[in-house]
């Protein structure tokens, strides 16, 4: 049984949480709130050490009663995030809560796209302080009423988590703030993107670990999928994959990501990779969002994606995580429900008669740093100040919602942008007319969308945003509902206009608008002035445009898309074999063939000793040595180890490697019995005294003169790289250059050497930080059966075949060994060890953890070797009679003969 210090994750993250104590008293009494009324039948396989209380966790986890047997229940989405779905307000009349769904969540509306017999269940926070002694009963009314589960967090822990750390650390630095002006300063505002806070970091986690005890208390990890919900959750996914191994996790990422250059500044940084890649699907609203994220796990993880079919998924141990490019949309119902309302037909014809004769522009922005009111403002200033004949006929509309967060920034802000309102107000401004109207306040929705109603163009200035649905709102008010009575009247085709930043989740999609830079207010004052000059044709088509791409990409296609990329992302989920390794947020599942098993030393050790003719081939780099050490010498155990299983009549012992001959004869120049293949099997010889042999009748090189200049092109453009010269071959390394750049540059190189070497007998390959151009038909998997042939041949046929390697060049070794029984080079039912070095996928059926289990895997081998003990016998003989006077005698020890004279 794990130690609750080894398996809590807060440990592990941070190093001391003795301080923050068990998640919290509220989570037993849910607990066993959940394991009496829940009604679903929960079988949770595998340990359940994870939790702090472990008996209590057996009576949530273990069987339930349930009206409903086990063989009905069908699947369910867990939706996971920050907020429920649930407005909560105290009676006004007495004691007790009334609740009600809101309208305008968007985890709300993605049940519109969820299939109709997937049940989906919410998890999250309420926005609102729930009693200790109410909490239970608040839990059974959500569930039962709204199928939610609140996740009560202590007010202290909620603070340091959302406000401290999400809202103070991760949102800034995700918006590209950087915390080095904080990183001055004794304290930060919790917006001002500040200094990393370790006490905050623990909250998060602590935070998400009360998350997770909500999941383990509902969860039926068989049947449910799991749909984690933007930056507050990423430790999510973590807790949830040591727990369940198989459990199909989704997760979706609402605000941008941030360019490797900002986000390795996260001093978290691979922690938060890690738990992602702990999910089977992984979604962004752009392109731009995921090329960031994969460019981190490139960089800081060096693992690299794959396109296939128009899926990109990324090797993770075994696992495939999909990536999903999908913008989320918006509720099409819901919003032509507000403008069905009797009260917005008044409140337009209101608008219209206010703003009678003038071009209405309109911004609608929460009240943050990044969403670029002030800019706007700016830019409207100059619009009017250049372009005069818009004095007295153009308004800009600006709505503030209130803000998310808090601190001195966001009020230096909103006093930045009055004071910009007053100053254009009192320029511009004549009598009834003020060119900025400023609406400092949270606005109903069927004033919203009135406003939306009567503008001819929708600004959006942010600087930098994940999403931003306003434009899509906008389209969709212009469009009207002219088929209604009771809709706003819409006189004429419908035409829109927008003006959105470049730096916005939903611009790529809105291919008609004018996008701007908004830090270039004079460009954005251009462009304002174009789009209300703009032609009324104009106007239409791109309103066409837009409206079809809204109309068909709601929030309803957008759900249902990502949970079919999820189903196809965890098709495989019980088909491989899984097991979870690592500590903390290193903690990942590595699924692997059904046949592939770490290799037993008592198995290799019985069928070693049952073996007469034995062929051991070993890699030398990453193998017998560590890739990374920077002393590639092998240490005199290695030798020693070696020597002795060369010693052995009944073993064949060959280093088999990349390495040139040289290198290779000099590293083991103590080994006179070793046998070695150079350069990918290319040169050979038996033993250290026998000269080398090479595997063609002839060694043309004359193409390295036309891929060596090659490489140097980027050799000398990619610093941190080398080209190492063999006699027949050429290999460019990268392993010190900068990795990101690197990558690109051998995808480069390899495509290029490819085409100036294309009717040239040679390969070329790339490897674990080489690019590689050799001949052909030389590969490790040729030599060793070129080896094992040659052992049949002199009547010493294989009867146990070991092989260890690390990398991709072992692979063809290794599915050569698979197949030498079938070929005849080795004795029928010959035990066949095709081993790898770490657990990674592999052509091999048994792997080793590391070099040093390798090194003593040999090391038993050679205790249960016999040394060959007739050569030091002879000698000791020698020594022994070289003072007998024996004349021409001949004196015969079984088989050693010594003669006289």
């Amino acid at each position: 049984m794990m130690s609750r210090s080894y398996t809590n994750l807060l440990d592990l993250a941070a190093g001391n949480f003795a301080a923050l104590g068990p998640a919290g008293g509220g989570r037993r009494r849910s607990g066993s709130f959940a394991s009496r009324r829940m009604p679903r039948v929960m079988t949770v396989p595998g340990t359940l050490s994870e939790l702090d209380d472990e008996e209590d966790e057996r009576a949530a986890t273990s069987s339930v009663a349930s009206d409903v047997p086990s063989s009905a229940i069908c699947e369910r989405l867990i939706v996971v995030a920050n907020q429920l779905p649930v407005v909560a307000r105290r009676r006004p009349d007495g004691p007790g809560w009334v609740f009600s769904m809101d309208d305008d969540s968007l985890l709300l509306r993605l049940r519109d796209g969820v299939p109709d017999d997937m049940e989906v269940l919410f998890i999250g926070t309420l926005r609102a302080d729930v009693p200790a002694a109410e909490q239970e009963e608040v839990s059974q009314t959500l569930i039962d009423r709204f199928r939610c589960a609140p996740v009560f967090l202590p007010p202290d822990l909620y603070d340091r988590f959302y406000q401290n750390f999400c809202k103070g650390y991760l949102w800034p630095l995700f918006h590209y703030m950087l915390p080095y002006a904080a990183a001055q300063a004794p304290k930060q505002s919790p917006s001002s993107g500040g200094r990393f806070d370790r006490a905050s970091w623990e909250a998060y986690v602590l935070a998400n670990k009360h998350f997770f005890e909500k999941v383990v208390e509902v969860i039926n990890p068989e049947d449910d999928y799991v749909w984690v919900h933007d930056y507050h959750l990423m430790a999510l996914p973590t807790f949830l994959r040591r727990r369940f191994n198989r459990l199909r996790i989704g997760f979706f990422l609402h605000s941008p990501f941030p360019s490797s250059e900002i986000y390795r500044s996260l001093p978290v940084r691979e922690e938060i990779l890690r738990t992602m890649l702990n999910c089977d699907l992984i979604g962004f609203h752009t392109f731009d969002y995921a090329r960031h994220f994969l460019s981190c796990c490139s960089r800081m993880l060096g693992i690299e994606y794959q396109s296939k079919r128009g899926y990109i998924g990324l090797d993770y141990f075994g696992r495939t995580v999909g990536i999903k490019i999908m913008p989320v949309g918006i509720h099409m119902g819901q919003l032509q429900s507000v403008l069905r309302l009797p009260e917005m037909q008044s409140k337009v014809a209101e608008l219209r008669q206010q703003f009678e004769g003038k071009a209405v522009l309109l911004g609608v922005d929460d009240m943050d740093i990044f969403k670029g009111i002030n800019l706007k403002l700016l830019a409207f200033e100059h619009m009017l100040r250049i372009h005069p004949k818009w004095q007295g006929r153009a308004v800009l509309v600006q709505i503030a919602n209130p803000a998310r967060g808090k601190g001195k920034d966001i009020e230096l802000i909103r006093a930045e942008i009055q004071d910009s309102c007053d100053r254009i107000n009192r320029e511009f401004g004549q009598s009834g007319y003020n060119p900025i109207v400023f609406i400092d306040q949270n606005v109903p929705s069927v004033e919203k969308l009135a406003y939306y109603t009567v503008a001819e163009c929708v600004v959006v200035t942010a600087v930098r945003d994940g999403m931003n649905l306003t434009p899509y709102e906008y389209i969709v008010c212009r469009q009207g509902l002219p088929s209604s009575d009771s809709a706003p009247e819409v006189s004429g085709p419908r035409k829109s206009m927008l003006v959105v930043s470049e730096f916005i989740g939903c611009s790529p999609s809105l291919s008609g608008a004018i996008r701007v830079n908004p830090w270039n207010t004079e460009a954005t004052a251009e462009s304002l002035n174009e789009a209300i000059s703009m032609s009324e044709r104009e106007k239409q088509l791109r309103h066409e445009k837009h409206y079809r791409y809204v109309s068909t990409h709601d929030v309803a296609y957008w759900s249902r898309s990502f949970i079919q990329d999820l189903e196809r992302a965890c098709k495989d989920h019980f088909r491989k074999p899984c097991w979870g390794i690592g500590l903390g947020f290193g903690f990942r599942v590595v699924a692997l063939d059904p046949n592939f098993a770490k290799l037993s030393f008592d198995s290799i050790l019985m069928s070693y000793g049952r073996s007469k003719s034995r062929a051991i081939f070993l890699d030398y780099d990453g193998t017998l040595v560590p890739q990374a050490s920077i002393n590639q010498k092998p240490s005199e155990e290695l030798v020693s180890i070696i020597n002795t299983l060369c010693s052995d009549r009944n073993n064949i012992v060959f280093i088999v490697s990349g390495r040139s001959k040289a290198s290779l004869a000099s590293l083991f120049s103590s080994c006179p019995m070793l046998g070695v293949a150079a350069e990918h099997g290319y040169f050979l010889r038996w033993t250290r005294d026998e000269e080398w042999k090479t595997s063609a009748q002839s060694l043309d090189v004359g193409w390295m003169q036309m891929a060596e200049p090659v490489m140097n092109l980027y050799t000398e453009a990619t610093d941190g790289s080398y080209i190492e010269t063999k006699e027949t071959a050429l290999v460019w390394h990268h392993r010190d250059a900068d990795q990101g750049f690197a990558s690109s540059q051998a995808k480069e190189m390899l495509d290029h050497l490819e085409s100036v070497l294309a009717n040239e007998a040679v390969a070329v390959k790339s490897g674990q930080f080489i690019v590689e151009v050799k001949p052909q038909g030389v590969s490790k998997g040729l030599v060793a059966e070129k080896i094992l042939a040659s052992m049949k041949e002199k009547g010493q046929q294989a009867d146990f075949v070991l092989c260890i390697g690390d990398d991709r060049s072992d692979e063809e070794m290794f599915e050569n060994i698979a197949d030498a029984m079938k070929r005849g080079v080795v004795a029928p039912k010959t035990p066949l060890f095709a081993c790898t070095v770490g657990q990674k996928p592999s052509k091999a059926k048994f792997y080793l953890d590391d070099t040093y289990e390798v090194v003593s895997m040999l090391s038993a081998l050679a205790e249960v070797s016999e040394p060959d003990q007739t050569a030091d016998l002879a000698d000791d003989l020698a020594t022994s009679v070289s003072s007998l006077d024996i004349g021409d005698e001949q004196i015969q020890f079984g088989s050693i003969r010594i003669e006289g004279s």
